[in-house]
């Protein structure tokens, strides 16, 4: 777990390097200019701070604001984005914050289906979650995009920070396995999104390291069939 405290704000938060959800935490506190800092949690061996800001779920990523935990990433967002509202991650319309909200939603639901590509075993495992992956890939092509720079607009926003994540994570573990699902000839405008969005300042400054994401999960991915 990663927990950052910044004098002004007394904000904490709760990460570990190789965990998805907790980047788009990190990137949505640097793009609003938060001050923090982590340490990292192990969670084969959980901390006691962990235990007790967190004794539900026992998960990260957390945030802890003033002392008091914000638990689960899209709620942290929100927290984020209400707390300090510079540089919003949500519109102020009604009917597109509503909108956000179904895609963030729905990014954090299929996401899952990454996973399931990652630990499966055998071809037909594996291509029942290709197809999963490939709807979902599909539905943000077709119905998320538009003309628009990106998800939330013309500025990175929720979707953006929430969407990023799977897509990252999804090339990252195609490297891992040898297999490429997001085609820059099939999902153009993906292609050209994931583009633009890794070329904003503050997301460029602030990627995982690729190498060492690589290897984290060329390792986990060995242990799976090794297990088999």
């Amino acid at each position: 777990m990663v927990l950052g405290i910044s004098k002004p704000s007394k904000t904490s938060f709760g990460h570990m390097p190789q965990q998805t959800s907790g980047t788009g935490v990190i990137w949505a506190l640097k793009s609003k200019g938060i001050e923090y800092e982590y340490i990292e949690e192990d969670l084969s061996n959980k901390s006691e701070l962990l235990l007790k800001y967190n004794p539900v779920h026992k998960k990260i990523p957390m945030l802890l604001h003033n002392g008091k935990p914000v638990a689960e990433s899209m709620i942290i967002l929100e927290y984020i984005d209400e707390t300090w509202p510079e540089h919003p991650l949500l519109p102020k319309d009604a009917q597109e914050r509503a909108t956000a909200r179904f895609w963030a939603k729905f990014a954090e639901d299929k996401g899952i289906c990454v996973w399931k590509f990652f630990h499966s075993r055998g071809e037909e495992q594996e291509e029942e979650a290709k197809k999963e992956i490939l709807e979902m890939l599909r539905s943000r092509e077709e119905h998320g995009l538009g003309e628009k720079k990106f998800l939330g607009g013309d500025t990175i926003g929720l979707v953006d920070l929430a969407f990023f994540v799977v897509a990252h994570w999804l090339g990252v573990i195609e490297d891992a396995r040898g297999v490429k699902l997001l085609e820059a000839q099939k999902f153009p405008r993906l292609d050209a999104w994931i583009h633009d969005f890794k070329e904003v300042g503050v997301i460029k400054e602030n990627l995982p390291d690729p190498e060492k994401m690589f290897a984290f999960f060329k390792r986990k991915r060995e242990m799976i069939l090794a297990s088999a």
